[in-house]
């Protein structure tokens, strides 16, 4: 179950959160009986013990609250400080982040006494700015920080820390987010080294899941067989797909030769096989086919013809014409050769299918060549040195680009004023600033990310970005 969910006013939790709610029973400083998510108490009792180290003694005051707690404590309230400052400081049923069992109210303990008044723990800021940067390391936020009650609906709360995990904590700590921001408007490009046996989906949802965003999705597939480059776009930037898809791409590719599959790969059926009499001349072979050329699609593959993928034709055993598509080989070499095997480089153009161009290689020479591995060393500006690990990931040592760090051959222009407006609005501009292809457009806060693109002496939208992150 993911930690990142987000319970405010504008969304509630769902009944059917709490059938699948692992809490765990402790009780507090005061005998008080506490209920927490199993994950967030374990993390808790390490940032306990990590801040009594430096001098710094912190408790539970609250944990997890059903519907009905939260009932009474909102009429308690009501009662006694009237509806105004209720609602600056409760939450109403289902709308409380107490229900997610991943929050906890805090108390400092200071000379041997415990302070548990709002106004006492707001008076020890020289204390919370010790504990608020470590809470990341932890897996914890300030979940209503100082200048984004706008945005969170309440009032500063140095004392309500909220668990989300290590990897979505550091990030939302490292951009000054809130919960909401992070969620809603959080971006960026990741670019991932995909290990054989995964498909691209798969990185997608172990990216997503650590993560905690569910608006991620990838550019230029990489089959299970192939490992190396693959980017990842993340929430707004999922709208970048197809400038980032554009690129040409560098493979490095191995070939079992003596036998045909019908997926192209050595994981499929053997349908053709034959066996090498004469010597090959690879590094001639590879020469000639650096062209541009019209290249038969691989059957098992995700084109569509008439509304269907090609790759369901071949499971049901239907005829289906392939289509061809232009690609071109801008280089190929050999990398090293063997009597039934060899491997090469290659840098080719968008849409190009390294098993399709292995098996014309070998249509060419009369044998059959079949494609027994794939590394995607670069896509575009991305090199596989820049790649992360899912394990990189997983233990929290990788980086997101921006937009202008994933596109970095798009000038940026800082706007303001009525230009500014103008922008927000998707209106066209005169192309006074002589740009040559397309631009990105920020206000002067950074705030605002919008990609126009220049058509005769015009500058007309083509995606429309605002990004609250950067």
């Amino acid at each position: 179950m993911s930690k990142v969910i987000l319970v405010n006013k504008e969304n509630k939790i769902k009944e059917s959160y709490f059938h699948h709610l692992d809490l765990i029973t402790t009780t507090n400083y005061l005998g008080k009986e506490i209920k927490l998510e199993k994950e967030t108490y374990d993390a808790f009792l390490r940032l306990q013990k990590f801040l009594l180290e430096q001098g710094i003694e912190i408790e539970i005051e609250d944990g997890f609250r059903s519907v009905l707690e939260q009932q009474k404590i909102e009429e308690e309230f009501l009662n006694q400080y009237g509806e105004e400052y209720t609602k600056k400081m409760v939450a109403s049923p289902y709308t409380s982040e107490h229900h997610t069992g991943l929050a906890i109210d805090l108390v400092l303990k200071k000379e041997k006494e415990y302070m548990v008044e709002n106004k006492d723990l707001l008076s020890q800021e020289e204390i919370w700015k010790k504990i608020h940067p470590v809470l990341k390391d932890y897996g914890f936020i300030v979940r209503y920080p100082k200048k984004k009650e706008q945005i969170t609906g309440y009032s500063y709360e140095p004392w309500h820390i909220r668990y989300v995990g290590v990897v979505p904590a550091t990030i939302i700590f490292d951009y000054h987010l809130t919960l909401e921001e992070y969620v809603t408007d959080f971006g960026g490009v990741l670019v991932v080294n995909k290990d054989t046996g995964m498909t691209s989906r798969d990185v997608v949802n172990k990216v997503s899941k650590i993560l905690g965003i569910k608006k991620i999705g990838h550019t230029g597939t990489l089959d299970p067989l192939a490992s190396g480059v693959l980017v990842l776009t993340i929430g707004y930037a999922t709208k970048l797909g197809k400038l980032l898809t554009s690129y040409e791409k560098e493979y490095e590719a191995g070939v079992e030769v003596g036998y045909l599959t019908d997926t192209l790969d050595k994981t499929g059926k053997i349908v053709k096989e034959k066996k090498v009499e004469k010597r090959i001349d690879y590094r001639t072979l590879l020469k000639s086919y650096e062209k541009t050329y019209f290249q038969e699609v691989p059957i098992y593959s995700a084109v569509k013809v008439n509304g269907k993928k090609l790759y369901e034709y071949a499971r049901n055993h239907e005829s289906v014409v392939l289509p061809k598509k232009e690609v071109t080989i801008k280089s190929i070499s050999l990398l090293e050769e063997r009597n039934d095997s060899f491997q090469f480089r290659c840098f080719v153009s968008k849409g190009t299918y390294i098993r399709s161009l292995i098996r014309d290689m070998g249509d060419s020479c009369s044998e059959y060549f079949t494609m027994s591995s794939l590394i995607r060393t670069k896509q575009g500006n991305f090199p596989i040195s820049m790649a992360y690990s899912l394990k990189d990931i997983e233990n929290n040592h990788f980086d997101i680009l921006s937009v202008e760090e994933a596109l970095p051959n798009i000038p940026v222009v800082i706007v303001d004023g009525d230009i500014l407006k103008k922008v927000r609005n998707g209106v066209k501009l005169e192309n006074n600033l002589k740009i040559e292809d397309k631009v990105i457009f920020k206000d002067k806060n950074n705030q605002l990310l919008v990609i126009y693109q220049k058509e005769k002496n015009i500058l007309k939208i083509e995606k429309m970005l605002y990004n609250k992150c950067n």
